[in-house]
């Protein structure tokens, strides 16, 4: 593209070969939605319900489907999957402060680390014996990478991310702030003769595949009888707790304050909204979308959709519905015995 602040509208149509409707001369040099957008921006519509502000937008130039093309005064980028367009040109406009690929000198490595070309180490960090980091992997101040941990190549840990020993993680991950993998799962026998709870040892680690993005503050433990195991293009939002063992297929998308407890198996392709929680030792397959604040208590064999809880309701309204559900067994049980009192003259007749 274009040495020049922005780029022009032809280049970013090349781009994600869609088709321009205006001035492919015209430039832009960031994004903003239609409301917000100013002259030089490039804005995007994803939804009917934002139609009104075609008319009003000041951006540059909008990316939309062809069926709303029609509305709108200014050029528009023609895109079969306007969200998916976004996606792709937003990392055109990527503020993010580039690596310097230097090793900070308050930062403190093993001598038997395996450090790889253009590697950036911030302050403050702490790397262990016998690491391995690929080449241009960036390791942001004040994080600690515990004994025998391999990062691959490209791949980026934001500032106070913590791996404990054994983790391995892939090509080209995200890794945000806060987040801790690798650490005990929650594992315990209670031992009658002493009246406490035995700990069990967490013996195995925590891999992770390629392409993988992990969230701000969110928790991986390592596993106790095999490892916790994320796979290819996993993607986990904030404060998402994976427990130990659990395995994730690829290309699953977890939404943030989730729970998914030990030894269970989710698919691949799928999708869970915010605060799902999922009990141990269930068996998710692939393509299933589980819906915001649900509670997984059994496994779930058919690809499709799944919610639990009741929708919103007036409190006052809700209530009521609460004293309604305990009684709904009684009526259950006395429904059943109409039935067969309704069905006794027939079975007589026969």
């Amino acid at each position: 593209m274009s040495q020049e602040k922005g780029f022009t509208l032809g280049e970013i149509a090349r781009y994600l070969g869609i088709e321009l409707k205006g001035d492919e001369s015209t430039r832009v040099d960031g994004i903003a939605s239609l409301k917000d957008a100013k002259p030089g921006q490039l804005s995007f519509l994803f939804s009917p319900s934002f139609r009104k502000y075609l008319k009003t937008t000041r951006a540059s130039a909008v990316v939309m489907e062809d069926d709303h093309s029609g509305d709108c005064t200014i050029p528009v980028l023609i895109a079969p999957d306007p969200r998916l367009a976004w996606a792709k040109v937003s990392h055109y406009f990527d503020s993010c402060p580039q690596p310097d690929q230097s090793i900070h000198p308050g930062a403190s490595v093993s001598a038997t680390a395996n450090i790889g070309k253009n590697v950036t180490i911030g302050a403050n960090v702490v790397i262990a014996d016998d690491v391995r980091l690929g080449d241009e992997v960036v390791v942001g101040p004040g994080c600690v990478i515990g004994e025998g941990c391999q990062i691959d190549s490209g791949t980026r840990l934001s500032a106070n991310v913590t791996l404990y020993h054994q983790v391995t993680i892939g090509k080209n991950g995200i890794i945000h702030s806060g987040a801790v993998i690798g650490a005990d799962g929650f594992g315990f026998a209670f031992d009658p003769e002493e009246h406490r709870f035995q700990k069990i040892q967490q013996v195995y680690g925590v891999k992770i595949g390629d392409d993988v993005e992990i969230g701000a503050g969110t928790t991986i433990d390592r596993g106790a009888l095999n490892d916790t195991v994320l796979g290819n293009g996993v993607k986990l939002d904030n404060q998402v707790q994976v427990g130990h063992n659990a395995t994730i297929g690829d290309h699953t998308v977890i939404s943030g304050c989730s729970a998914i407890a030990g030894s269970t198996s989710i698919g691949s392709y799928c999708l869970l909204g915010g605060a799902v929680g999922i009990i141990d030792n269930l068996y998710i397959t692939d393509h299933v979308e589980i819906t915001a604040m649900t509670l997984v208590s059994h496994s779930i064999k058919e690809p499709g959709r799944y919610s639990s809880g009741t929708g919103l309701l007036p409190s006052h309204d809700w209530k009521r519905s609460t004293v309604g559900f305990k009684k709904l067994d009684n009526i259950l049980k006395r429904l059943q015995r109409v039935e067969k009192k309704l069905q006794r003259p027939d079975d007589a007749k026969s």
